[in-house]
């Protein structure tokens, strides 16, 4: 093992995340992190969507350098379609198509930057960038933004990549718990999670499902970088450990910090923070539900009506952030619902500085579509959650947080996802209110010493960097 006394201490890292925003701004974070030690960074990714990202903060322009690949022409993409916010859930295939021809400019970088890159740290679709850095003599490291347990249902990579393997492919397969974890985990999919993933996953037009995608990426790489802490989640962080059989290396949960919060730049945010908070201002601590679901999340008229009645069935005042034109949101939300929650509840449609309205007093619970850069923002401030999942890996997250009794899932019907106003109000007054809702609430006010510990999360920035220094390629 090379010398840590003769190793130089400062990293060339590059960062080439995915084209959404939930990988392009943990991405960022990191770099600011790691640009804040000292280190280079490389961020790499699309016009449109490196003018997304928040600022680089001026002591840090010299460590940070944006690097801006042309977005290739699919004809099948909406025009300035850059990343998943952008088009439908249907058209992501078509994304992933675009994220890989990116791969010639980005060797073409990678050749011709100096210095050398000591890493490359990369994104679960990039699943042909192991190859190309290894060939470039580069050290590779998958930064996983998903918790351990989602990644430990999807399984053990190298066994998996076996075409001798019997894949799962069917929606029984992906309801229920895999061979590899422990038989008594609640944590599997519902039928109409399945199926509305696979609306983004018909045909297949990339030619690589997302599934190869994420267990290539891991199995070609150096080192698996976790976004997670295994305070919260010691028993699946060992697993995949086990699954992996190589370095496994959490870099803490990021916790978003006021101080100088990023996130208050990303939207561009048309009011100004005081307009947003002076009607919290004016609400009790803790009484207030904050709702929000995400860049992506895409509700029914139907849903976007029983969402609208519960919150008014539940009696509590709310704040919901519907990421809408204000035109279309009023539209669509019930007769006469504006009028009847007037002044015990806000409804704003645009961004919203969301670590900033999480954190004043008044907001008590999150109802949250448990994306994971979400639940980490709810639980650094100790926020009740009520889980509503839409996509993704947010059905597993629910059920990772209500099975640590940090929230309560909104019930709906496993086959078709429909639910109803009634569910999502005593899901709210549950989780807010009742009597049996305390341990959750008394839970999730603990989760702030795992979740918004600024120290405990720089201990494990340090290790990780001690990992990147003694294991990069010479």
């Amino acid at each position: 093992m090379e010398n840590l006394q003769n190793t130089p201490k400062t990293l060339h890292i590059v960062m080439f995340p995915w084209l959404a925003m939930g990988h392009l701004i943990p991405f960022f974070h990191l770099s600011k992190i790691l640009a804040e030690k000292g280190h280079k960074i490389s961020y790499i990714s699309t016009p449109r969507n490196l003018s997304r990202i928040p600022k680089i903060p001026p002591k840090l322009t010299h460590n940070i350098k944006l690097v801006s690949l042309p977005f290739p022409n699919v004809e099948t993409l909406p025009e300035h379609a850059e990343s998943s916010m952008d088009i439908p859930h249907q058209k992501a295939q078509f994304l992933k198509i675009a994220f890989d021809l990116l791969e010639s400019p980005l060797v073409i970088f990678l050749e011709s930057t100096t210095p050398k890159p000591d890493w490359i740290i990369f994104d679960y679709a990039s699943h042909w960038l192991p190859s190309v850095a290894s060939k470039l003599g580069v050290s590779t490291g998958y930064f996983s933004l998903f918790t351990a347990a989602t990644q430990a249902f999807l399984g053990p990579p190298s066994q998996l990549l076996n075409d001798k393997v019997k894949q799962r492919s069917t929606v029984e397969d992906f309801c229920r718990v895999p061979e590899w974890v422990p038989p008594d985990s609640n944590i599997v999919y519902r039928p109409h999670e399945i199926m509305k993933y696979s609306e983004g996953a018909v045909g297949n037009e990339s030619g690589v499902s997302d599934t190869v995608r994420f267990l290539s990426s891991i199995d070609g790489c150096d080192l698996v970088l976790f976004r997670t802490s295994v305070e919260f989640e010691p028993l699946w962080f060992q697993l995949v450990c086990e699954l992996y059989q190589k370095p496994v290396i959490p870099v803490g949960v990021l916790p978003p910090s006021l101080e100088n919060h990023e996130l208050d730049d990303y939207g561009n945010c048309d009011v100004e923070i005081g307009e947003l908070t002076r009607w919290l201002d004016e609400q009790q601590v803790n009484s207030v539900v904050f709702v929000a679901l995400g860049s992506e999340a895409v509700l029914s008229d139907a849903e976007l009506t029983e969402l609208a009645l519960g919150l008014e069935r539940s009696g509590l005042p709310f704040f919901w952030v519907i990421r809408k034109s204000i035109t279309d949101s009023i539209q669509t939300l019930p007769n006469g619902f504006l009028s009847r929650v007037k002044g015990r509840g806000i409804v704003y449609a645009g961004w919203v500085p969301q670590v900033r309205i999480l954190s004043h007093f008044a907001i008590g619970g999150f109802l949250t579509h448990c994306g994971w850069n979400s639940v980490i923002e709810g639980l650094a401030f100790g926020r009740v959650l009520i889980c509503f999942p839409v996509m993704n890996d947010q059905g597993l997250n629910s059920r990772l947080l209500s099975g640590k009794k940090l929230g309560v899932e909104i019930p709906r019907i496993e086959t078709d996802g429909s639910f109803t106003s009634e569910a999502v109000a005593e899901s709210i007054i549950v989780a807010m209110v009742s009597e049996e809702g305390e341990v959750l609430r008394a839970n999730a006010r603990e989760m702030k010493r795992v979740f918004g510990d600024m120290s405990k999360n720089d201990n494990y920035i340090d290790a990780c960097i001690r990992h990147l220094v003694e294991m990069r390629k010479p």
